[in-house]
């Protein structure tokens, strides 16, 4: 009997990683050895596990996907991420592929494409819908761009913290959350608001809701 390949599922709703989980058994070479309900759960347990595959929505809360995505390819360069999720914005996809994502699915695609595209990824062959294909092309086709963006600028710290401060939460609650002083998330808050020249908590909101890092 063939060896099973092994599945890490990250998604914030239990309903739809049972969901993944009954496709995924069905196919019968496959096996979910994992489940993962925000981002740095997602780092936690792909380092524990080492999966064949990663699947990784991009709107997990605390760490975005594709965050979890970068930090998962720094421990484990050859790990393989299908990013799979509800968006096929041009400027998301292109995020997360630079992440270091081996994959782009979306979440309405028929079960039989996540099938294939884990079995393509457990082969080493990149998978990215036809939906968003397109997209993916033409943003590699265009001429090289002027550098970063602002959000590239932020550190890994920055960003966790931008988005539990668009979330609402408090500066204590934030300190108590990530294990550091007060003090120390008050500098991070400074440092990146003047990195995205954004002035005020509703600034912050609103950036993070047209960077799609938080849900409404």
């Amino acid at each position: 009997m063939s060896k099973k390949i092994r599945v890490l599922v990250c998604d914030d709703h239990a309903l739809f990683r049972e969901g993944v989980r009954t496709v995924l058994a069905g196919a019968g070479d496959i096996e979910v050895v994992a489940e993962a309900a925000n981002g740095i759960e997602a780092v936690d347990l792909a380092r524990q596990f080492e999966p064949d595959v990663i699947l990784m929505d991009i709107a997990m809360p605390v760490l975005r996907g594709f965050d979890a995505t970068r930090r998962i390819k720094r421990v484990l360069p050859e790990a393989r991420v299908l990013i799979l999720t509800v968006y096929d914005d041009e400027d998301l996809v292109a995020r997360c592929m630079e992440s270091g994502a081996f994959g782009y699915l979306v979440k309405d695609s028929p079960p039989s494409q996540l099938v294939y595209a884990v079995q393509a990824a457990a082969r080493g062959e990149q998978y990215v819908s036809p939906r968003v294909m397109k997209s993916v092309v033409g943003h590699y086709t265009q001429p090289p761009g002027s550098g970063k963006s602002d959000y590239d600028l932020l550190s890994d710290r920055e960003r966790e913290i931008l988005i539990l401060l668009a979330e609402g939460c408090a500066m204590k609650e934030i300190a108590q959350r990530l294990n550091l002083s007060v003090k120390t998330v008050d500098a991070h808050k400074y440092n990146l608001m003047r990195k995205l020249d954004v002035h005020d908590r509703p600034g912050l909101i609103r950036y993070a809701i047209r960077k799609k890092l938080i849900a409404v």
